[in-house]
């Protein structure tokens, strides 16, 4: 019985590599794809160069203590409130793009780690949210216990790549 058990759980385990990125992100596609694209087309400026010349909405999200404290006034926020707005904006079309095409997996998914982890920070310093708690029995604290859960999926894409379905792997195996 113990032999049949060790059979059955080596080919879980041989299968994991495949199953578990795949669908990591396959759920970050379903789950988060549009909301992180929503939340950078809230951002975008005017135009077709719009992503350079970010919305004053934008600076409210990022940095509403600082962008209060100059009665809204963009102009008077520095280059690098402008070069962190640009960034943040860019980085919400394009690390996502990048994880569900499955390509620089690795990289772009630890870069949504730190981006959530920032996103995350500013919601409780910068907007007042509260950050909940773990174990407790409610499951649904909108940053502890649901910003876990994304950062674990990315986590999955980390240390296990991007699975066979992805750019990664074709880029690997091109001649």
């Amino acid at each position: 019985m113990l032999a049949l058990y060790n059979s059955l759980t080596a080919r879980l385990n041989d299968h994991g590599d495949i199953v578990l990125p795949t669908l990591a992100r396959l759920i970050f596609s379903g789950v988060l794809l549009a909301y992180f694209w929503k939340s950078g087309l809230t951002k975008l400026g005017d135009g077709f160069f719009g992503f350079l010349m970010p919305s004053s909405g934008a600076y409210a999200q990022i940095f509403p203590k600082a962008f209060e404290a100059t009665g809204y006034d963009t102009s008077q926020l520095g280059v690098f409130h402008w070069a962190v707005v640009t960034g943040g904006t860019l980085a919400e079309f394009v690390l996502p793009a990048l994880i569900v095409l499955g390509l620089l997996t690795r990289l772009s998914a630890l870069g949504m780690v730190g981006f959530i982890a920032v996103q995350s920070l500013t919601d409780v310093f910068g907007h007042g949210a509260e950050l909940g708690s773990w174990f407790e029995r409610m499951s649904g604290e909108l940053i502890a216990d649901q910003r876990s859960f994304w950062i674990l999926g990315l986590l999955i894409l980390v240390f296990k790549r991007a699975g066979p379905l992805s750019l990664d792997r074709f880029f690997k195996n091109a001649p």
